[in-house]
C-alpha cells in the first residue's frame, strides 16, 4: 500500500499532478473534489455520487488509488479543512439543504427564493476562498498592463462585458476580443509582454478561449483566469488564477460570484489610479 496523503493540501497536489494520466472517469471525480470541497466534507458518498452521475464505487476506488482505505478516509483530510477554515459552516450548509429538499413553494416566487439562497451560499463561499494576495497580484497586473484584453465567451461573457464597461471608464485601454468576424484568435496575436489578458471560462471550457489562454502564455502575456475549477484548463497558465465556486441550479449557473468578483477587481484597480484610493468611485454613463 502506499503512503496517501496526509493533508488536504497535499491530496489537491497529489490530484494536479496525476490529473493529466487519470481515466475520465477519475478526472471528473477530481474536478468535483477540488471544485466542491465544503460538499464533500459534508455529504455522503452516496450523495456527491448522485450529484456527478458517477457510482459512489468509483470514489471508493479513486480514494484507494491514493492509498486511503476507503472513500470516508480521504473525505476526512475535506472535513478537517472545512473544521479550520470555515467554523459554522457545515450547520449553514445543512440548513440550506433541508430547507430546500422540504419546500413547498413551486412559485415563481418560490424559485427566485431558491436561487438567491444558493447565491448567498456562492457568494459566502467566494469570500472564504479568494485568497486576499491574488486580488492585489490581478489588481497590480491590470494597473500596469498597457492594453487589457477580455475574453470570455457563452455564459462568461457578460463578466468581461461588465470589466470592459468598467475600465474604460477608469481609463484604461482594454480590448475586448469577441468571437465577432472570428478574429479573436488574430486579434489576440497582437498582445505583448507588457500586457495582460483577462480570461473567464467556465465548464465545458471554449475551445477558442483555452488556445488563446495557451498561446498568450508560451508569448509570455501575464494571464489572469476566472474560471471554476483549479483543474480547470486555464489553470496550468494563469498568472493569477480565481477558481470561483459553484453551486449546481436546476436550471443554469448562475453568475452572481463571478460578477462579484469582477467588480471587487475593478474597485481596486480603482484605488489605484484615482487620487482618493480610500474611497475609489467607478464613474458611470449617464444621461440618454
Amino acid at each position: 500500500m502506499r503512503t496517501p496523503p496526509e493533508t488536504y493540501e497535499d491530496l489537491i497536489r497529489e490530484i494536479h499532478d496525476r490529473h493529466d494520466r487519470m481515466s475520465s472517469t477519475y478526472q471528473r471525480i477530481s474536478v468535483f473534489l477540488t471544485q466542491n470541497p465544503n460538499d464533500v466534507a459534508v455529504l455522503s458518498v452516496t450523495a456527491i455520487a448522485a450529484q456527478c452521475g458517477i457510482h459512489a464505487s468509483s470514489f471508493v476506488r479513486f480514494a484507494q488509488s491514493f492509498g486511503y482505505r476507503g472513500f470516508k478516509d480521504l473525505q476526512g483530510l475535506f472535513q478537517k479543512r472545512l473544521a479550520t477554515a470555515a467554523p459554522g459552516f457545515e450547520a449553514r450548509k445543512a440548513a440550506l439543504s433541508a430547507d430546500l429538499a422540504n419546500r413547498e413553494d413551486r412559485s415563481e416566487f418560490g424559485f427566485l427564493r431558491e436561487l438567491v439562497v444558493r447565491d448567498m451560499a456562492s457568494l459566502q463561499d467566494l469570500l472564504e476562498e479568494t485568497p486576499a494576495e491574488d486580488l492585489a497580484a490581478a489588481a497590480d497586473l491590470i494597473e500596469r498592463a498597457g492594453t487589457v484584453y477580455l475574453i470570455g465567451q457563452l455564459r462568461s461573457a457578460p463578466v468581461v462585458e461588465l470589466l470592459r464597461y468598467v475600465l474604460t471608464m477608469l481609463g484604461k485601454r482594454c480590448l475586448l476580443l469577441s468571437q465577432g468576424g472570428g478574429l479573436a484568435t488574430h486579434m489576440a496575436r497582437t498582445m505583448r509582454p507588457d500586457d495582460v489578458l483577462l480570461a473567464v471560462s467556465f465548464r465545458f471550457y471554449a475551445t477558442e478561449v483555452v488556445n488563446i489562454v495557451e498561446e498568450a502564455g508560451a508569448a509570455g502575456v501575464p494571464v489572469i483566469a476566472i474560471s471554476d475549477s483549479t483543474l480547470s484548463p486555464l489553470a496550468k497558465t494563469a498568472r493569477v488564477l480565481f477558481a470561483v465556486p459553484e453551486h449546481d441550479y436546476t436550471f443554469s449557473r448562475s453568475l452572481a460570484a463571478p460578477m462579484c468578483l469582477a467588480q471587487a477587481l475593478t474597485v481596486a484597480v480603482a484605488a489605484r489610479v484615482q487620487q482618493d484610493p480610500d474611497n475609489p468611485r467607478i464613474p458611470t454613463v449617464t444621461g440618454t
